[in-house]
């Protein structure tokens, strides 16, 4: 449990990179064409436009390494930086193991809040789920239909 005036600190990336082979592009740029195809033959103009942008940012996204992230979790919740997630706004936990990797997930007393996804060095996760339990109820998880369709694009 932690006390008072303890915290545990931890750094993690802020997401799971995915390889991206030359096929994975290909195939990006293949359905985006035929959506941009499709959008012309229609004159959904405004879809093309963002099928295009779309793809762009994607492609960004799929580039760009994953920022490793500060943690620390004390009495008053997890904080990720300058942001501070308070245990009062969450409901419950569960952790989630991905491949090698384990998260933490935190879901929200509100409806439409969205929930929290925090990754965790497998050392450190006793503590912290230690931490997490003493506060909130734990509850087993599960990947969402999101979060599978994207493991699935490898995105």
């Amino acid at each position: 449990m932690v006390k008072k005036n303890e915290s545990i600190n931890w750094e993690a990336k802020e997401y799971i990179p995915h390889e991206k082979n030359a096929g994975w592009y290909v195939g990006l740029v293949i359905v985006c064409l035929a959506l941009v195809a499709l959008s012309i033959v229609f004159g959904w103009w405004t879809f093309a436009i963002l099928v295009v942008l779309s793809g762009v940012v994607l492609v960004l996204y799929s580039v760009r390494p994953p920022r490793v992230l500060h943690y620390s979790l004390n009495s008053k919740g997890l904080s990720e930086g300058n942001r501070i997630y308070a245990y009062g706004d969450y409901k419950s936990f569960g952790v989630l193991k991905e491949g090698e990797n384990f998260a933490i997930i935190l879901t929200p007393r509100k409806r439409f809040a969205p929930g929290v996804k925090v990754y965790f060095p497998q050392e450190s996760g006793e503590a912290i789920v230690d931490a997490f339990g003493a506060r909130l109820p734990m509850e087993e998880v599960k990947l969402d239909f999101l979060d599978r369709v994207v493991n699935f694009l490898r995105i």
